[in-house]
C-alpha cells in the first residue's frame, strides 16, 4: 500500500485498468508464482479495483510475492503489518519487510524506516538511523523524505545541526510542492536561517503553503499582510487569511481573531 499521496493517481490507474483485466487468468498466473501476478492481485484486493476490497487477501497475496523477494510487495506487506489491516498489527514485522524492502533501494520503505526510528515504531528511537534512512530516499528524490532530512539538519536530530544544509534539503522538497516544506522554507527566508534573509521570499513560498490548506501558512500569511512583510500591506488580505487558519482550528490565529 503505497504512501497516502500516491493513492489518487494509483486509483484513477487502477480504475481503468480493471476494465481489461482478466481476473481469472490473473489468478492462474499468481497461482503459478508468477510474482508480478501476485503483486498485481494485491493490489487489486487492497484497493477494491475490479475485486471487492479485501485486505487479508491482498496481505496473502504481497506475503506470496514478498518472500520472493519482490521490493514493492515487502513495502505493501510492511505497510499493512505497521496499520493492522488483513493481519494483526505487529510493528516489528513491519520493520523487518521494509528493511527487506529499502536494501533493494525502495523510497517508499526508506522513508518509512526513516520514520519509524524516529517515532520508535517497531525499533528503538534513534534520530541517527533515521536521518541515514531520510537520506537515502531523499536522495532519489523523494519529496517527504527531503524535507524530513531538511527538519533533521535545521534541528540538528542525528545530525550536526546545519541550516545551509537544512534550507537546501528544505528547498528541494518545497520545488516538489510538499506544503510543510514551503512554509518552513519560508521561515528559513524570514529568519535568514540558511539563507539570506529575505522577506519577499519568505511571503512567496509561506503564500505557496497557504494556497495547500495549510493552517500555519494561512496564519503567518495573514500576519505577513498586516504587518507589510515581505508584502504590500493589507489588513483586508491579512484578515482574510488568518479566518481560514481559524476556520482550521489553529489557537493562534483564533486568538488573533478575538482581540
Amino acid at each position: 500500500m503505497k504512501r497516502i499521496y500516491m493513492l489518487a493517481l494509483f486509483l484513477q490507474m487502477c480504475c481503468v485498468m480493471a476494465y481489461c483485466v482478466d481476473f481469472e487468468e490473473l489468478t492462474k498466473e499468481a497461482t503459478k508464482g508468477d510474482v508480478a501476478a501476485q503483486y498485481s492481485l494485491a493490489n487489486h484486493y487492497a484497493y477494491g479495483n475490479g475485486l471487492p476490497q479485501d485486505y487479508a487477501k491482498a496481505a496473502e497475496w504481497y506475503g506470496k510475492a514478498a518472500e520472493q523477494g519482490d521490493p514493492e510487495a515487502q513495502y505493501c506487506l510492511g505497510a499493512l503489518y505497521h496499520n493492522g489491516y488483513g493481519v494483526p498489527k505487529d510493528l516489528e514485522k513491519a520493520v523487518e519487510l521494509y528493511k527487506k524492502s529499502a536494501a533493494q533501494g525502495d523510497m517508499d520503505a526508506q522513508y518509512n524506516l526513516g520514520l519509524c526510528h524516529e517515532r520508535g515504531e517497531g525499533v528503538s528511537q534513534d534520530y541517527g538511523k533515521a536521518a541515514e534512512w531520510y537520506n537515502e530516499a531523499a536522495t532519489q528524490g523523494f519529496a517527504e523524505a527531503q524535507y524530513k532530512l531538511g527538519q533533521c539538519y535545521y534541528n540538528g536530530n542525528g545530525v550536526q545541526q546545519n541550516y545551509k544544509t537544512a534550507a537546501e534539503w528544505i528547498k528541494k522538497s518545497a520545488a516538489q510542492g510538499v506544503a510543510r516544506a514551503q512554509y518552513s522554507l519560508g521561515l528559513c527566508y524570514y529568519n535568514g536561517n540558511g539563507v539570506q534573509k529575505d522577506y519577499g521570499k519568505a511571503a512567496k513560498w509561506i503564500k505557496k503553503a497557504a494556497e495547500q490548506d495549510y493552517a500555519w501558512a494561512q496564519y503567518s500569511l495573514g500576519m505577513c499582510y498586516k504587518t507589510g512583510k515581505g508584502v504590500k500591506r493589507d489588513k483586508s488580505k491579512g484578515l482574510k487569511w488568518i479566518k481560514k487558519a481559524a476556520e482550521q482550528g489553529y489557537e493562534r490565529a483564533e486568538a488573533a481573531l478575538e482581540k
